[in-house]
């Protein structure tokens, strides 16, 4: 817990902001975070509902909403 307590009271950096299109948020990103997930327990993502759903929630993580969309 060390480590939190000498990052607390920092600024965060996430969500940044929505740069447009950006090729690091891909396919093979959603991918790769899937299996982090299943490799730590979780269960598969088996059908495209979870896909979809861990994409959106990735995307709201990392870049703030897009304004007048």
């Amino acid at each position: 817990m060390r480590a939190v307590s000498l990052r607390f009271g920092a600024e965060r950096v996430y969500p940044m902001s929505h740069p447009g299109p950006d090729d690091r948020f891909s396919e093979e990103l959603v991918n790769s975070v899937a299996a982090l997930l299943v490799g730590y327990g979780y269960p598969p993502f088996e059908n495209l509902q979870d896909w979809a759903a861990l994409e959106t929630a990735l995307g709201a993580f990392l870049y703030q909403p897009v304004k007048g969309v």
